[in-house]
């Protein structure tokens, strides 16, 4: 396809980014600084920057995580330790403005196919330009995947017995209406992530009620919305590069800690938890079955919630929990297994969402269909046998961006010994020690197991016994081994671009 006519008319950059939202962001950031002697361009498919913070306008939509760690390292993070998507869009926003990115950013542009030609060592990209209708082609010799991973259009709903007989609205929390009118409402929301933790206190005081209705618990961190030592460390006049870098390291620290921990004393750490919850429910309150996991802590995602406002809701009646299963949906609300019937003017799905690998772009190499479950990932970042091409998939038990800001390194790296070595051409492939290692699933369901992995597993990439072809979410192990990735290793395979032959020859 390269070689085709469409080819001419195709703008060429040296890198194309896929998204603009923290990762592609942060990739942005990572060329203009670190290869500034390159072309890049950022597509998104949205009407404007923020990728999650800009899909999600439900109430209360905030981070799950610190500022400090999930902020870039380059950007000191100077806002509360827990933020709304608002104070993350400003912040994204100051990075776009202070750097000058937003030359190298278009709108509107969604990716349609790609296609790698080996014979021109570029990829193509067609895209639709969605206030146009327009069709554009774009050529690159590298691709740098920063569109998340979840379907941004569509979140994930079960299909329950019933839902067509039930008389009020239902709303999913990734597609929420501007419209929507909650004020002295019985509001159900279905879920026990941090989506739901978010929308139920968000809601608490407005509605008539909330009752969050969980078909099992999930593990929280209650804590004040504040980060003790970052202010300290403002009180005594300290710069904010310097707080930025060393509440960083700290948080860091204690997460290394307290993974450790939830690893080798998992009883003794959801005790931990469970004691946080109970601070602001009261001793007599029953934790089981309503903040009572049936799995070890870490095996999904620990979300923190500032000030304890989900239990603070609960506490004071404005909001209450149940836990069961849902047998169908009435006319008037959900009917469960228990034989209650809950009833609601609105129910909201947080349910999660569906994954999505690599954007659900079809991909191609030489026109022949490119299918990424039959890949092994090299480190959760490049696939054997996909050419010039890296995919951000962030952290699960540490901040997505952290991984941004180390894969920018490395792929800033990588572009430029390519050119050291006057390859136009980077893939990777098993080495001859792992042609017999096992092949397995993309991630141990046994190390995390969230539902909308587990469902969309067999999409993914897969992963090896050896250490190198695994995404291992080890953060503190990465940020040591990933600078120091020999790029000589056999595991990378490198091509020249082909000299053209004289048609007289």
């Amino acid at each position: 396809m390269a070689s085709s006519s469409k080819t001419t008319e195709a703008e060429h950059f040296d890198v194309l980014i896929v998204g603009a939202g923290i990762s592609g962001i942060g990739a942005a950031w990572h060329m203009k600084h670190q290869c500034p002697d390159k072309t890049y361009l950022v597509l998104e498919v949205q009407e404007d920057f923020g990728g999650t913070w800009r899909t999600h306008t439900y109430p209360g939509i905030r981070s799950d995580s610190d500022l400090y760690t999930f902020g870039y390292r380059f950007k000191p993070w100077t806002g509360t330790h827990i933020a709304t998507a608002q104070e993350i869009l400003t912040y994204m926003g100051e990075v776009i403005e202070d750097n000058d990115l937003a030359p190298n950013i278009r709108y509107r542009h969604r990716i349609v196919a790609a296609d790698w030609s080996s014979e021109d060592k570029l990829w193509t990209l067609t895209a639709k330009r969605e206030d146009t209708g327009e069709t554009l082609y774009f050529t690159a010799n590298f691709l740098w995947m920063c569109q998340g991973y979840y379907n941004h259009e569509k979140g994930y709903t079960p299909e329950w017995q019933g839902m067509d007989d039930y008389k009020g609205q239902i709303i999913h929390p990734q597609t929420w209406p501007e419209d929507v009118d909650i004020k002295g409402k019985k509001v159900i929301c279905i879920g026990s992530g941090a989506t739901a933790a978010t929308v139920v206190p968000a809601i608490a005081g407005e509605c008539e009620h909330v009752t969050l209705l969980q078909r099992s618990p999930t593990y929280f961190i209650p804590g004040r919305n504040e980060n003790e030592l970052a202010d300290a460390l403002r009180e005594v006049g300290i710069e904010e590069e310097w707080i930025h870098e060393i509440v960083r390291r700290r948080v860091l620290f204690d997460q290394a800690q307290f993974t450790h921990l939830a690893q080798t004393v998992p009883d003794a750490v959801k005790e931990q938890l469970l004691n946080g919850v109970r601070e602001f429910l009261g001793p007599d309150y029953p934790m089981d079955p309503h903040f009572t996991p049936r799995y070890r802590p870490w095996q999904q995602r620990i979300a923190f919630v500032p000030d304890g406002d989900l239990f603070q809701g609960i506490a004071s009646g404005k909001a209450s929990v149940v836990t069961d299963q849902i047998d169908r949906f009435t006319e008037k609300g959900i009917l469960l297994n228990s034989g209650e019937e809950l009833e609601a003017d609105i129910i909201i799905t947080a349910t999660g969402f569906n994954l999505s690998v690599l954007g659900d772009i079809p991909f191609s190499k030489d026109g022949a269909p490119i299918d990424f479950s039959q890949t092994v990932t090299y480190r959760g970042m490049m696939f054997t046998g996909v050419p010039n091409m890296a995919w951000v998939f962030g952290y699960f038990r540490a901040s997505w961006t952290l991984r941004v800001d180390l894969m920018g390194d490395f792929i800033s790296r990588l572009l430029k010994h390519m050119d050291e070595i006057g390859a136009a051409e980077v893939r990777v492939e098993l080495r001859e020690e792992d042609k017999d290692m096992e092949i397995k699933p993309w991630i141990d369901p046994d190390n995390f197991n969230p539902g909308y992995l587990m469902r969309s597993m067999h999409l993914m990439p897969k992963r090896g016994t050896a250490y190198i072809w695994q995404h291992t979410q080890d953060y503190w192990r990465e940020r040591d081994e990933l600078p120091a990735i020999d790029l000589e290793g056999a595991e990378f395979v490198y091509e020249r671009k082909k000299a053209k032959v004289p048609e007289d020859a």
